[in-house]
């Protein structure tokens, strides 16, 4: 039984340390210097935004999938951007964040749904955030802990994959296109 305890601890250790050191959370944004496009948040998320894309659960299904219309303002190194969200379920969505970009591409993000304020770094073609985030109290009032990571694109779109854990659990993740809105 002691043995069989010892390698449970043992494979939960290697587990957790696979996340932490090998997986997507371990990514930095000095993986991405020095590759282009360059991103410039004040640049590319700016104006209004598509977006699109899938939630995944635990088990790695899809579990929703939205759309969703930003629109993204800067004045110098501060800006605002506003997202509505549609689901699949017909369910609706609002978030107003509100960023702060430092001279060395350092951002502060604040957002009413965040559990204090969120921090990331631009660099090369990446740009990487970290935040808790409380969700709404019909899906549980959990708080989550995010990494969103965001990819730009030869053609000015941008990916965005975001993980959401609980206790250092996945328990969802996001993959999203976000490109600027075509004048109609």
């Amino acid at each position: 039984m002691i043995a069989f305890v010892l390698g449970l601890a043992l494979a939960l250790a290697l587990v957790a340390a696979k996340v932490r050191y090998l997986g997507f959370p371990a990514q930095k944004p000095a993986d991405y210097s020095g590759q282009g496009p360059e991103f410039d948040l004040r640049r590319h998320l700016d104006g209004p935004i598509l977006c699109e894309g899938v939630v995944y659960g635990p088990t790695g299904r899809v579990v929703s999938r939205f759309t969703g219309d930003f629109l993204a303002q800067w004045e110098g190194n501060s800006g605002t951007m506003t997202e509505e969200f549609r689901y699949d379920s017909g369910a609706t969505q609002s978030r107003r964040w509100s960023f702060k970009l430092a001279n060395d591409g350092s951002i502060a993000a604040d957002a009413p749904d965040l559990v204090g304020s969120g921090h990331g770094m631009q660099q090369g073609s990446g740009v990487n955030l970290r935040y808790r985030i409380r969700l709404p109290e019909d899906s549980g009032g959990h708080v989550l802990a995010v990494t969103d990571w965001m990819y730009l694109m030869e053609n000015g779109a941008i990916i965005n994959r975001s993980q959401f854990r609980k206790f250092g659990f996945l328990v969802a993740e996001l993959v999203a296109t976000m490109r600027p809105k075509e004048a109609a």
